[in-house]
């Protein structure tokens, strides 16, 4: 039997990205990227996959509540959330409230290094933790919990306290012990992995991770 495919089995599905990261100090570096994608893949950016979600260029706001709802608003209709790591990234508050809305979401999760792209006067810096070993996931009382890592332990994240649940295909903690986000994601380098080439790929397969 000859089987057949629709037009919906052969069109590569849309993905949209939503980017984390420290706008101080890396914007210019993030930037780089942003623009060589849209440069060197112009003319396939759709068919790849590759949509720009971020929100680095809204305006200045009013406090912490205004801020959690731009980051929840600017996650909309994204399905990969991508970490952008910098030398400090990890440390930053609201790289680690984007993550944790990842999950409450159902986003995949990828992490890319930027530290070696330059600055605006063409430095690069330090390779800094990864953010996602600084966030993760915990059971307590039946429910799953997010952690954050500060001051040299796990302790509860006080951004997000709900429950949450993981996607399907995810490693389930069964205890109190802390199971790091980076259990769940790829890492890599966007100078030395060739991120312009490769970026598309890391998308469609932390996506794939998901189930989405």
């Amino acid at each position: 039997m000859v089987s057949s495919l629709s037009i919906f089995d052969t069109v590569p599905q849309k993905r949209r990205v939503f980017f984390s990261f420290h706008y101080q100090n890396d914007v210019w570096r993030v930037n780089q990227v942003r623009q060589s994608w849209r440069y060197n893949h112009q003319n396939s950016r759709e068919s790849e996959g590759f949509y720009d979600a971020s929100i680095w260029e809204r305006s200045k706001l009013t406090g912490p509540d205004s801020l959690k709802s731009l980051i929840r608003n600017g996650m909309q209709n994204t399905s990969v959330t991508c970490v952008l790591i910098g030398s400090e990234t990890y440390a930053r508050r609201w790289v680690r409230y984007e993550m944790a809305r990842s999950l409450v979401k159902g986003n995949g999760l990828l992490g890319v290094r930027v530290h070696l792209m330059g600055d605006r006067n063409g430095y690069a810096a330090a390779q800094g933790p990864n953010p996602l070993d600084h966030m993760g996931v915990y059971m307590a009382n039946g429910s799953i919990r997010l952690a954050e890592h500060s001051n040299g332990k796990w302790i509860q994240y006080t951004d997000y306290t709900q429950a949450i649940d993981l996607p399907p295909t995810w490693r389930k903690p069964t205890d109190n012990t802390v199971i790091k986000l980076s259990s769940y994601a790829g890492l890599y380098c966007y100078r030395s992995h060739r991120g312009s080439d490769n970026f598309s790929s890391w998308v469609r397969q932390a996506a794939a991770d998901v189930g989405r």
